[in-house]
């Protein structure tokens, strides 16, 4: 499974620490930095799924609009980072990653103008990168989005195998940055490649699977998803680095207690792979949506 990997390593430009600092006097206990403390290393993986899609899932505003405001916030809060450690100190990282890689050369196009890599880059060199950041993410979205809406092809997005096998690209060696994961998504987890079942577990969530365990109407979902053991398969136990935040869920207009559903199997499924710290928000208007996401930002 291939997946496009967008780097956003951004340094700010302005004065405001001394690198002298990092030389520490032998005998000296070195500091260890709280989570705000430390450098900001934030994934964002986008869903581009028949969930945009605004005839079969109508919304206002569209959830392609949502998605692009959010995104945008997002890259302010990147900057905000680097505004707040200094030119010096700030040493951020951004992605934006797809699951699977879309096969437009169009769209692969985009994600190269977006890829960026500032840690060799003279002061100058990054403050033009950062002062054109906002412009550069905002144009590139657009015409990703705007391209998977013509195309309407909607295989899905392989979120379970993405944790699966290629989460640790959002998880830094270095121990100074902290791990942050943004994943939109209706909450409904599907692809085409990944069918996988053992017992009541499964590589997917499906609005069938609620039925066929007839969890939907029922006042006692909850109990039978522990009896039967349902839900997510688990192949990882090893990202207590890594935060998690999930926006955008979207459950059936039908069926409001899917949301509950998806964020119980979600839930049960973050915390049997040891997911440090986590976060589920319901689709709402961008800017209630952008204060619950500031606030598990800082928290």
């Amino acid at each position: 499974m291939k997946y496009i990997l967008l780097m956003l390593t951004i340094t700010l430009f302005s004065c405001g620490s001394n690198d002298a600092k990092e030389d520490q006097p032998e005998g000296r206990t070195k500091t260890i930095p709280n989570e705000h403390q430390k450098q900001l290393n934030l994934s964002i993986l986008l869903d581009l799924s028949d969930r945009i899609d605004p005839k079969r899932n109508p919304d206002m505003p569209a959830h392609f609009q949502k998605d692009s405001t959010l995104i945008s916030y997002l890259t302010e809060y990147f900057k905000s980072e680097i505004r707040t450690k200094g030119g010096h100190a700030a040493k951020p990282k951004m992605r934006i990653i797809f699951s699977p890689n879309p096969a437009d050369p169009g769209i692969s196009k985009a994600a190269e103008k977006l890829s960026t890599d500032l840690s060799g880059l003279m002061p100058v060199e990054k403050k033009k990168i950062y002062d054109n950041i906002g412009n550069t993410v905002a144009e590139n979205i657009s015409y990703i989005y705007r391209t998977s809406l013509r195309q309407a092809y909607w295989p899905g997005s392989d979120i379970w195998r993405f944790f699966k096998n290629d989460v640790d690209i959002t998880i830094d060696p270095d121990t100074a940055y902290r791990n942050i994961l943004v994943i939109f998504t209706d909450g409904y987890l599907f692809h085409a490649d990944s069918k996988d079942a053992v017992g009541n577990r499964y590589a997917y969530l499906l609005p069938e699977l609620l039925d066929k365990y007839k969890l939907r109407n029922n006042s006692q979902w909850s109990k039978d998803i522990d009896k039967l053991d349902f839900g997510l398969i688990s192949k990882r136990t090893d990202l207590d680095r890594l935060e998690v935040l999930v926006v955008e869920v979207t459950p059936s207009t039908k069926h409001r207690n899917d949301e509950d559903i998806i964020r119980k199997v979600l839930d049960k499924w973050f915390a049997e792979m040891k997911i440090k710290k986590w976060k589920i928000l319901n689709t709402d208007l961008p800017q209630i949506t952008k204060g619950r996401v500031e606030s598990f930002l800082r928290d």
